[in-house]
């Protein structure tokens, strides 16, 4: 994914089973967040600082939509379970994560097909501003950075 491109499309189910397309979201910037598995630390980690600093993305006009190859299902608990206050999408297919070049082919305990965490800034016109595809699983995204890539769009 390069800076300044287009955006790729999508739709996918979030945990309350509507249907959330990105084009949709023109006119609003987006925070999408790729992350490898609900329920382990790090994705709890990364997914509770935002619900944490929600007032601040609000502020920017971003959304937040937060995207696992995980069921809606456990999504969906895991969703309740840590208070999460933002849209989580359920790539079950592997569709949008092969989109965003934010897919492991390999991963942990030989599960394969597992979302890379993987952050991008999306802005109101559908242009990426922010790309982050991290290697690690246990590194989180840059969140300063995207805070500011956010300031510098208003």
């Amino acid at each position: 994914m390069q800076i300044n491109q287009a955006a790729p499309d999508f739709s996918l189910y979030n945990t309350e089973k509507k249907k959330i397309t990105l084009s949709e979201l023109k006119g609003k910037n987006v925070v999408l967040l790729f992350f490898p598995l609900a329920f382990t630390s790090t994705c709890t980690a990364e997914l509770c600082s935002m619900r944490d600093n929600l007032t601040f993305y609000n502020s920017m006009n971003a959304e937040i939509l937060g995207i696992s190859v995980d069921s809606l299902f456990s999504l969906g608990k895991f969703k309740e379970e840590q208070k999460i206050n933002f849209s989580l999408l359920s790539d079950f297919n592997k569709t949008v994560s092969k989109a965003y070049n934010s897919l492991y082919e390999h991963f942990i305990l030989d599960m394969d097909g597992v979302s890379k965490r993987s952050a991008f800034v999306i802005d109101k016109d559908g242009i990426i501003r922010y790309a982050e595809i991290l290697e690690n699983a246990s590194e989180v995204p840059n969140f300063e950075a995207i805070q500011n890539t956010l300031k510098n769009l208003q």
